[in-house]
């Protein structure tokens, strides 16, 4: 079991990305090239990151410094229940307009009004799902 965000949580990650085409197809045709960071409210700066070049990751393990283009940030506990019981759509707006969810790089209404870009957004929490993770910091 990898804590959340950690290099091996997030080299599993992206197996799991890469593996699936859902992801890889819709983020492709949206020409999809992005460094993305993941960590916990209060946190200085990401903990994990993945680099994707048109929909595939290329990189997935600590955040070291890169540029990002989009950072999500929520407290562990939040973490937790939407890798449990699932992040559609409905909870997003809500996640976003409550701070549960923070965007501290990236424009969440650029990326929903792209349907290539929304779906693998959506699926990103279900693949999250499917790994053994250890929920503390």
């Amino acid at each position: 079991m990898a804590k959340i965000f950690s290099s091996d949580w997030m080299r599993d990650f992206a197996q799991a990305w890469n593996a699936d085409a859902e992801m890889t197809d819709n983020l492709a045709a949206a020409g999809f090239t992005s460094t993305i960071g993941f960590g916990c409210s209060g946190d200085e700066q990401p903990v994990g990151i993945v680099e994707v070049e048109n929909g595939k990751v290329t990189y997935a393990g600590d955040y070291q410094g890169q540029k990002l283009d989009w950072d999500m940030r929520a407290d562990v506990e939040t973490w937790q229940e939407w890798i449990a019981e699932g992040f559609g759509l409905e909870k997003l707006g809500v996640a976003v307009s409550s701070g549960k969810l923070d965007f501290v790089v990236g424009d969440y209404r650029k990326m929903i009004r792209n349907p290539n870009m929304a779906k693998p957004f959506l699926r990103h929490f279900e693949l999250m799902q499917g790994l053994d993770t250890e929920f503390t910091r």
